[in-house]
């Protein structure tokens, strides 16, 4: 975590407005809510309007799940962003991935014995974060495994959680109860 306290407080349900509280309905059906829709409470037309997109990219993106946690896992480790690493290790861990595949967002597109896709994904990703442009060559590689729809999220979910990330570090939302955190 880069901040030890929050900047901008977790908001606890007592504390939301009624604009607040709407948004937060479907949270609180599922009954967990967690710091960061919590932070989010404290602006909550901007909330509504980021989840929208947010939304699209966690559930209904065309890339496969695996594709997308290790991707989200990468940027996340990129950014140094250890509330978004420990969230995604354990959606990437209830998708299938091992700790193994998980700790390659970390090692990154030189890690042995990656598939040829594997690499590069995060090879995009590096490029993403590194230059905001996918290079020639990455494009080219990852046109053979993924379509137009599939690249084009690819490139939004990238954006996506580095932009989360810059969020999430800068407002010091501080890890959830049972989150893992670098060490995996």
């Amino acid at each position: 975590m880069r901040l030890n306290a929050p900047r901008i407080p977790a908001l606890e349900s007592e504390d939301w407005d009624d604009e607040a509280r709407e948004i937060m309905r479907p949270f609180v059906a599922q009954g967990r809510i967690f710091n960061i829709f919590k932070t989010l409470t404290n602006h909550p037309a901007l909330a509504k309007r980021w989840m929208v997109f947010a939304n699209h990219i966690l559930g209904k993106s065309t890339l496969a799940v695996r594709e997308r946690e290790l991707v989200i896992l990468r940027i996340g480790y990129l950014c140094q962003a250890g509330y978004e690493w420990g969230q995604h290790v354990q959606i990437a861990r209830a998708a299938g991935m091992t700790d193994d595949e998980i700790r390659t967002a970390k090692t990154g597109p030189e890690t042995p014995g990656l598939s040829a896709l594997d690499r590069l994904l995060l090879q995009a990703t590096d490029e993403l974060h590194s230059d905001a442009h996918v290079s020639d060559a990455t494009w080219q590689g990852l046109s053979e495994h993924l379509n137009t729809q599939q690249l084009m999220d690819l490139v939004f979910t990238v954006g996506q959680y580095n932009l989360v990330s810059m969020a999430l570090n800068s407002f010091g939302v501080q890890l959830d109860e049972g989150l893992p955190g670098w060490d995996i």
